[in-house]
């Protein structure tokens, strides 16, 4: 854990998981701190705990004791509040574990899903820049000792590896430049936010964002009436935690929707959020008095067309790349070898 900055994802889940079996244990939150400090190696998260040990043995409450931190989110704060409140507090934290698994779960899957082609692409980069730096040039000596000349496709890509091998000081600065606003999208939240933004308007990963903001609108619904938050509260956390400009329109349509007394189906019919099966189970459950319930299986739902979606990308970008890299080196390679092979030929 980490103190004085936000937790995340993976962090916020086993506090919250850890500190749900404390109260099913029946240890006191302050006890129970203490125990999850011995426990914990991060010098970090044992002056984190022992915070809020701290303040709950002055006699404040849990929701209190982590608020006064400063490192975990408005909205688990004010659920783990709702929790004690109606006397509850295992089961939402427990309900607080599973959203943030879930969290981490899409986020790791994003991440595995953009590792492997930028791993892609920089190994093309690095065969590509070998090719025309040190391959190229000896093919120039053996045209030259042959008395011909290389095709201008192979002159023009080895000037290009002739600029390269001079401005190799400035393009390294260039290339540790361009990963550090990469570091900074995915680091920073305002950045991180705008990146995905932007990403959930291009084509290909428009449906594939769409889905996950959808999902998490579902988890957060759920999360929110289960933990005993009214209609209002709820939509305002989860318009904070879709994190998709788009949703936070639909979400917004929403809630002008129910303040002119329409139902919670109606509202989420005229915004568009749900599909209209999805939309009409939310109908029967909140007919049945389960409308969480149904909330937490679309959610479900959303999150398999996710995962099926992610798959779909990478196997449509795997092999692409695969195939560009491939192109590019043949390319290159048959610029030299075919004119060679015609010398070597016409002396024979």
């Amino acid at each position: 854990m980490k103190k004085n900055s936000r937790l995340s994802n993976e962090e916020i889940a086993a506090f919250c998981r850890q500190t749900a079996l404390i109260y099913k244990a029946g240890i006191t939150p302050s006890q129970g701190m203490q125990i999850l400090k011995d426990d914990t190696l991060s010098k970090d998260g044992k002056q984190l705990l022992e915070q809020i040990a701290e303040s709950c043995q002055k006699g404040n409450k849990l929701h209190e004791s982590i608020e006064a931190t400063g490192v975990f989110p408005s909205y688990v704060v004010s659920l783990i509040a709702l929790g004690e409140e109606a006397g509850k507090p295992e089961d939402v934290l427990v309900s607080l574990a599973e959203y943030y698994e879930h969290e981490e779960d899409v986020s790791e899957g994003i991440k595995s899903a953009v590792t492997y082609p930028l791993i892609m692409i920089a190994m093309m980069l690095l065969i590509i820049i070998v090719l025309v730096v040190k391959v190229l040039p000896i093919f120039k000596q053996v045209f030259v000792q042959l008395g011909s000349e290389m095709t201008p496709f192979a002159e023009k890509m080895m000037n290009i590896g002739n600029v390269l091998s001079n401005y190799s000081i400035g393009i390294t600065v260039g290339v540790l430049a361009i990963i550090a606003i990469l570091f900074l999208l995915f680091r920073v939240p305002s950045l991180k936010r705008s990146w995905r933004n932007f990403l959930s308007k291009v084509p290909v990963a428009r449906d594939f964002y769409t889905n996950v903001a959808t999902s998490r609108f579902a988890s957060s619904m759920f999360l929110g009436i289960s933990s005993g938050m009214n209609i209002e509260t709820t939509l305002n956390m989860a318009r904070e935690l879709v994190e998709n400009s788009a949703m936070e329109e639909k979400i917004d349509l929403v809630k002008e929707s129910i303040m002119e007394r329409d139902t919670m189906t109606e509202a989420l019919m005229k915004a568009k959020v749900f599909s209209n099966l999805y939309t009409k189970m939310i109908d029967i459950g909140e007919k049945a008095g389960s409308q969480e319930e149904i909330f937490k299986m679309v959610a479900e739902h959303y999150d398999e067309a996710t995962n099926k979606q992610l798959h779909r990308i990478l196997s449509i970008i795997e092999p692409t790349l695969v195939i560009i890299l491939s192109v590019i080196v043949g390319v290159i390679l048959l610029s030299v070898l075919l004119p060679l092979m015609g010398i070597m030929s016409s002396i024979g």
